[in-house]
C-alpha cells in the first residue's frame, strides 16, 4: 500500500477531513486530523446538512457509520415550505408522505451538523485527533513536512492533506488562484428555544425548512437539534457590505432596523428573528472557486472540501462534495492502481475538480435564480 509507513496530518476536523480520517483509520493509515478548536465542545454548530446517496451518505455507508447516521437524523427536517415576503405559504410537502428511503437518489436526509461531528469523532481513536491545533505554517523536512502550530507546536507528517475550510491555510502551497465573490451576501442569526420565542415563524416551519422569496430577496432557515432555528437573510450586495455598511453585528435593536429598511416591504411577522436572535449575527460574503482551476499534482500535499472547491450554498452539495472527497482520495491513496502516491493524488485531484465545477455552476445559477426578480415563481415551479 503507497501509504505504508506514511504519517497523514489531516488539517481541519470538518466534516470533510473527519471522514477522511475514518476512512484511513479503516485501513490502518497512520493518521492525525489536527483541528484549531480547543475540543469538542467550543464552537457553535451551524445549519443542519442535508446528505446525498450518491456523496455524503456512500461516504458514510464506506466508513460503516450508516446506522449511526439512521439513529441520529432528523426526520421530517427534510420537508420544505416556500413562502412571500408577506409569510404566505404558497408550497408545503409537509402532508406529503415520505418513508425512510435509504438508497433513493432523491432521499436527502437532514442531520444536524453536531450530531454529524459526534459521529465522526466517536468513530476515531482518541490519539487520532489533536486539538488546540491551530495551524500557522509548513516547511519541507526529509521526504516530509515540519508543521508549525500555534503554542509553539510542532508535528512531522510525510502526507498533508488541507481540509481546513474556505480560508484554507494548506492551499497556498499548492496553488495561488483565490475564490471570487459570487454578489450575494448572507446574513446569518441563531434562535434558541424556537417554539417560545419566535411561535409565528415555527408555526410555518413545523421542523423543516422555509424558503421565503421577495424583491430579489430571501429568507432562509432550516430547523436544528434542541429546539433550535438557523436562519440567513440573503440578498445581494456589494463585495465589502460587511465592512463598509456600518453595522454593529452585536446590536440587536440595529440589525432589526437594518432589516426594516432593507426588507421593507417584507412582513412584520419575521421581525421576531432579528428580536429573538443571539447575538452577534454573521455576514457571509458568498464566494466561490473559479470554474476552470487547476494546478499541478504535488507528491504529498492535497486539499479537499471547501479548501479546493468552495461553492455557493444554493444546491446543498458543500459537505457531500467535502464527503465524496474523502471517499475518493482514502480509495486512491489505498489501492494498488497507481505507481505513486503523487499519481495517486493527481488522479483525485483532476476528478474532483471536474465534479466540483459542475456542482459550483448549478449553485451559482441557482443562487441568481433565488435572488432574481422571479424567485418565488422559479422555485416553486422547482419543488412542485
Amino acid at each position: 500500500m503507497l501509504l505504508q509507513n506514511k504519517q497523514i496530518a489531516i488539517i481541519g476536523g470538518g466534516p470533510g477531513g473527519l471522514t477522511l480520517a475514518r476512512l484511513l483509520q479503516l485501513k490502518g493509515v497512520n493518521v492525525k486530523v489536527y483541528e484549531r478548536d480547543i475540543d469538542k465542545n467550543a464552537r457553535v454548530q451551524g445549519s443542519p446538512l442535508d446528505l446525498h446517496d450518491d456523496s455524503g451518505l456512500a461516504a458514510l455507508r464506506k466508513a460503516n457509520l450508516l446506522d449511526e447516521f439512521k439513529q441520529n437524523y432528523l426526520v421530517g427536517a427534510d420537508k420544505t415550505t416556500i413562502t412571500n415576503a408577506i409569510a404566505e405559504i404558497v408550497f408545503s410537502d409537509h402532508e406529503t408522505e415520505q418513508s425512510e428511503d435509504f438508497g433513493h437518489e432523491h432521499f436527502r436526509p437532514e442531520i444536524d451538523r453536531g450530531a454529524l461531528r459526534k459521529i465522526l469523532l466517536d468513530s476515531l481513536q482518541p490519539e487520532n485527533i489533536v486539538w488546540d491545533s491551530h495551524f500557522l505554517s509548513m516547511e519541507k523536512q526529509d521526504e516530509g513536512w515540519l508543521l508549525h502550530f500555534k503554542n509553539e507546536k510542532n508535528a512531522y507528517a510525510d502526507i498533508v492533506i488541507g481540509a481546513d475550510g474556505a480560508n484554507s491555510k494548506i492551499r497556498p502551497y499548492i496553488t495561488d488562484i483565490k475564490p471570487f465573490y459570487s454578489g450575494i451576501t448572507m446574513l446569518e442569526g441563531n434562535v434558541y428555544e424556537a417554539e417560545k420565542y419566535v411561535p409565528h415563524i415555527s408555526a410555518i416551519l413545523r421542523g423543516g425548512k422555509i424558503m421565503a422569496f421577495g424583491n430579489e430577496k430571501d429568507i432562509l432557515m432550516g430547523q436544528k437539534a434542541n429546539g433550535e432555528i438557523g436562519f440567513y437573510a440573503s440578498f445581494k450586495a456589494e463585495e465589502n457590505w460587511t465592512t463598509e455598511s456600518g453595522l454593529d453585528f452585536s446590536n440587536k435593536a440595529q440589525i432589526l432596523e437594518w432589516f426594516k429598511t432593507t426588507y421593507s416591504e417584507w412582513s412584520n411577522v419575521w421581525h421576531e428573528l432579528f428580536e429573538n436572535a443571539t447575538t452577534p449575527f454573521i455576514p457571509r460574503p458568498i464566494n466561490c472557486m473559479p470554474l476552470n482551476q487547476t494546478w499541478e499534482a504535488l507528491p504529498n500535499v492535497t486539499i479537499l472540501g471547501d479548501a479546493a472547491h468552495l461553492m455557493p450554498p444554493f444546491a446543498g452539495e458543500g459537505v457531500n462534495m467535502a464527503m465524496l472527497d474523502a471517499l475518493e482520495l482514502s480509495e486512491r491513496l489505498t489501492t494498488n492502481q497507481h505507481n505513486s502516491i503523487q499519481d495517486a493524488i493527481s488522479f483525485y485531484e483532476t476528478n474532483m475538480r471536474k465534479r466540483a465545477s459542475r456542482m459550483a455552476e448549478e449553485s451559482l445559477e441557482n443562487g441568481e435564480r433565488m435572488h432574481s426578480e422571479n424567485a418565488l415563481t422559479t422555485m416553486t415551479a422547482f419543488f412542485s
